[in-house]
């Protein structure tokens, strides 16, 4: 590119910037131009096409070594350039207390104090407190604390569902929802068990040797020898005859007057049927097989349901709801649940479930949808169900509306796509299920911050000031942000000044302050948050790119760095690699851009305008071409040397010629474990151990899997496994960290360093020996 045109760029401001004159600097030719056969001139035809892919159409380009510069610098322009006008701080969505640690001591003190089965209530508080921290594990584990001290099945069948959607168990090629994971804490079929059991957590499961309902001898359901041929209860015990069409049931009349009030009151009430020997029941839509089914019941109060089909059972649950027989409906409402194992028969059986009020075949159905979430929410009746008003009164009426429910089910909604009408209508739902303080503070809270990025700022500014009114302070944030949004930027800085005054200042309320100030009362208020709390990125960002506006680049490059140093972050990354290619340096924004998609494969740059992957593309042919060879040498020298994110960098692009190499997702997951990158991790073990070539090897990725979402035994055991097929470094690793993160004795100690001495004896590479010797 030509100097004039670089030195025009550099000296642009802030005023020229918005107006989206951002342009990316080009390597130049020999000659100083953009010549035919310079590096710039092939980028131009990358950015050529992806500015026909943008609007559709191109415009005349001239005479390349007199236009291309300009051409490419029109091309880029969609994409702005990074402005301290367009940047603001993240509201949060999660639960922030103004003190966080007195919050925490005061649930503490809550889940101590009450009686035994409302701690699952305030272990779930804790969960709430502990979502909006960086590191999953102290969620993960109040989420299992909240498991193990409910009684309620409904309550089991959603948190075990959320505990398994943690791992994204989904994302495991030949993975069943309804897998058991050796504990009774996720296991289905324990969830629908009602009853506390304090040893849940550590129990084994034996579900494969259990059953929901108990099979019975078929002998043991005939009281006489004398049943005809229609499977009455005959002989001389039988005083009563029930005619349906022209088949007889012969019954015990006080056998069948036991099955409920309704029947107690026809055959010993003052009706005319208590002078019958016959009654007529042809009318009342009962088959006879029920009928049969009903008397046998009658008789032993129980049933071997397994020798009828699922039609003949949900007749009899029909049946039993019909004329009150509790007894009988708990048989079939337990048989039926333990029926519901995929998708297809939870779809199915829903509808008779609800219909007939069904508790736990309700919630054998509703496990099956969490458990398949999100795909789930793709079904129409599934989402009706969960989504509308009139599908959560249904719920109710089987006994399974809760807040717990929807929490779950607005978080993953969440996830998948914050502004959808699904994640708006279940957080509405949130918020008609809340009853204590800090419930009606969540909901209130993410409903502001969906509806504010939906740019519906009144309704976010309601629902902002009703979490507010709830005792939520951090929500005034989004009340000032709306006001702003609403042209009312004095008021939403008096709002934050009044804030700062009225309570103890920390660092997210003079971030916002911010937000509302110009010049040096702005970065004296963006000093104070730095000061306060570290860890927020806005001020360094603002600074960052406030630098940028005055050419300052490399003190720009400088600011960001401070915080990418502590926290990487893919906006704080794109900052960087914003400002390096505006300063010509593609490798090393190519490295960044690597980085982020790692982190966030879907991650969009430049204001949402322009696809990471693309960015990639547009960046490669002026970067430096290496062979693999070149990469796991550059991968060795940058994993030596602690560049996690330049480590990161060259496996992104090693799996883009080997996408199903294992040990390359797994060495990844490393890499971004180190980062505190957890959910990007995970993701990269999952798919380590769905291209992992071998059982021992697949064995090693799922142990570690289980041993990152806090379950250490079943990692063990996994580990264990995998060196009984075959000795491997990685194996013996695993079960060297997973025992080593206990209370240690000196014998376990010394077992512990015996593994890792097992392990340097199997094949490896430097890299991860060298992390054992380091220890």
């Amino acid at each position: 590119m030509h100097p004039n045109i670089i030195n025009s760029i550099r000296s642009m401001k802030i005023k020229d910037s918005c107006k989206g004159t951002q342009v990316y600097a080009l390597n130049q030719s020999a000659d100083g131009g953009c010549g035919g056969g310079s590096v710039g001139e092939k980028l131009f035809h990358h950015l050529q096409h992806h500015s026909k892919s943008q609007t559709g159409r191109s415009k005349p380009v001239g005479n390349l070594r007199g236009s291309t510069c300009d051409a490419v610098l029109e091309a880029l322009l969609p994409c702005g350039f990074p402005s301290t006008k367009l940047l603001e701080p993240v509201i949060e969505s999660s639960l922030k207390p103004v003190d966080f640690v007195e919050t925490l001591a005061g649930v503490r003190r809550r889940i101590e104090n009450c009686e035994q089965l409302q701690k699952s209530d305030a272990f779930l508080e804790q969960c709430a407190v502990f979502r909006g921290l960086p590191d999953p594990s102290l969620f993960r584990r109040s989420l299992r604390l909240a498991q193990r001290n409910t009684a309620n099945v409904h309550f089991k069948v959603v948190l075990a569902s959320w505990l398994r959607y943690e791992r994204r168990e989904d994302e495991l090629v030949g993975s069943s929802s309804m897998d058991c994971r050796i504990r009774k804490l996720e296991c289905p079929k324990a969830s629908l068990v009602p009853g506390y059991d304090p040893e849940l957590e550590f129990d084994r499961c034996s579900c494969f040797l259990r059953d929901i309902i108990v099979d019975y001898d078929s002998d043991e359901e005939c009281s006489t020898s004398n049943e005809d041929d229609d499977g009455g209860g005959g002989g001389a015990v039988s005083d009563l005859c029930f005619c349906i069409g022209d088949s007889e049931i012969r019954c015990r009349r006080y056998s069948m007057a036991a099955l409920s009030r309704p029947f107690e009151t026809m055959l010993y009430g003052g009706f005319v049927e208590c002078r019958r020997e016959k009654i007529n029941f042809s009318r009342n839509g009962v088959s006879v097989e029920v009928m049969m089914a009903a008397e046998v019941f009658s008789r032993n109060k129980r049933l071997n349901l397994s020798k009828f089909p699922p039609s003949v059972v949900l007749e009899m649950l029909s049946f039993a709801n019909k004329f009150c027989c509790d007894e009988m409906k708990s048989a079939c409402d337990a048989h039926l649940a333990y029926l519901v194992r995929d998708m297809d028969e939870a779809v199915l059986l829903i509808e008779y479930g609800l219909e007939e009020t069904a508790y736990l075949l309700v919630a054998a159905c509703v496990q099956v949808f969490l458990r398949e979430l999100p795909g789930s929410m793709q079904r129409s009746i599934v989402m009706r169900l969960f989504c509308s008003p009139e599908g959560r009164d249904r719920l109710a009426m089987a006994g399974h509306v809760s807040f717990v429910l929807y929490y779950f089910l607005s978080q993953v909604a969440m996830e998948e796509d914050v502004k959808s009408n699904t994640t708006m209508m279940l957080l509405e739902r949130l918020g008609e299920c809340a009853v204590e303080g800090w419930q009606k503070q969540l909901a209130y809270h993410q409903l502001g911050v969906v509806m504010l990025e939906r740019k519906e700022y009144k309704d976010a500014q309601h629902w902002f000031e009703a979490a507010v009114e709830a005792g939520h302070i951090y929500s005034s944030v989004g009340v000032a942000r709306a006001k702003y949004k609403l042209g009312h930027t004095y008021s939403a800085y008096k709002m934050m000044n009044s804030l700062i005054s009225d309570y103890k200042p920390v660092g997210w309320m003079y971030q916002e302050r911010s937000l509302y100030c110009t010049g040096k009362e702005k970065m004296v208020d963006l000093v104070s948050a730095t000061e306060l709390d570290p860890t927020l990125t806005f001020p360094y960002k603002y600074r960052a790119v406030s630098l940028l506006e005055d050419n300052k680049f490399g003190a720009a490059i400088s600011e960001i760095n401070k915080v990418i140093g502590f926290k990487v972050s893919p906006d704080c990354l794109e900052l960087r690699a914003w400002f390096l290619i505006s300063m010509e340096e593609y490798e090393g924004a190519l490295r960044d851009v690597r980085a982020i998609l790692t982190l966030d494969p879907n991650y969009m740059m430049f204001h949402g305008n322009m696809r990471g992957d693309h960015l990639v593309e547009l960046l490669r042919p002026v970067a430096q071409r290496w062979s693999q060879a070149d990469c796991w040498m550059q991968l060795y020298d940058r994993w030596s040397s602690v560049d996690d994110i330049g480590s990161l960098a060259v496996v992104h692009k090693m799996l883009e010629n080997d996408p199903r190499k294992s040990i390359l997702h797994f060495r990844q997951s490393l890499l971004l474990l180190r980062l505190n990158s957890q959910k990007a991790a995970m993701r990269s073990l999952r798919l380590a151990r769905n291209h992992s070539s071998s059982a021992h090897e697949r064995l090693v990725y799922e142990g570690w899997i289980l041993y990152d979402t806090g379950h250490r035994e079943e990692a063990l055991a996994k580990a264990e496994e995998s060196i009984s097929i075959q000795r491997s470094f990685e194996a013996f690793f695993l079960k060297a960290y997973a025992l080593a993160d206990s209370n240690l004795d000196s014998e376990s100690s010394k077992y512990v360093i015996i593994l890792l001495e097992e392990a340097l004896k199997c094949p490896s590479d430097g890299l991860r020996k060298g992390q054992i010797v380091k220890s």
